[in-house]
């Protein structure tokens, strides 16, 4: 398998030349092995042909969003049709560009049940951990709560002293 990137050495375009070089560049940078072949260059009228009958899309730019023949950079695996620049740009930012190129098939994302629940915000509990739960944590909540309201307390009996209930002071005071 061989990936061809059809380009044009003598293209007026700027926005094509950045285009052919992006397509380089990322291509080199990941030891993704290809050939360019160059369709303006004499004896590469066979290539030139293919690429335009065999190209889907038409690598449409700003200044000619619709081509009468498709513009380089267009891509192939041997003989069949990747893309054209557009869709190798969107492969790369989503780090598909393996399969985009054809070189492998698409792998089955597999998550394990670990992966899905933290992915999810829950966390197991670890083996021999210790670990606060929801009942723990509302248990020391109301204990911070209640000596906070109570924080009255008669030193010899022990007992909380509600001071807003004047009945239950007079008790607490005569016990």
């Amino acid at each position: 398998m061989v990936i061809k990137v059809y380009i044009s050495g003598m293209s007026g375009s700027k926005e094509v030349k950045k285009r052919q070089q992006r397509v380089s560049m990322i291509m080199d940078s990941k030891h993704i092995p290809y050939t360019i072949i160059d369709i303006t260059e004499p004896g590469q009228e066979a290539e030139k042909d293919f690429m335009q009958k065999n190209s889907e899309h038409n690598g449409s730019t700003i200044s000619d969003p619709t081509p009468r023949h498709p513009l380089p950079p267009q891509l192939f695996n041997d003989s069949e049709y990747c893309g054209d620049y557009d869709d190798f740009d969107l492969a790369n930012e989503i780090d598909n560009l393996e399969v985009f190129l054809k070189l492998e098939a698409p792998k089955p994302v597999e998550v394990s049940p670990a992966d899905e629940q933290q992915k999810n915000g829950q966390n197991e509990p670890e083996e021999g951990g210790d670990q606060v739960t929801a009942t723990e944590e509302a248990d020391d909540e109301n204990k911070e709560n209640k000596t906070e309201e109570g924080a009255n307390e008669d030193d010899v009996s022990g007992k909380l002293v509600d001071t807003d209930d004047p009945m239950l002071a007079e008790q607490e005071q005569e016990e």
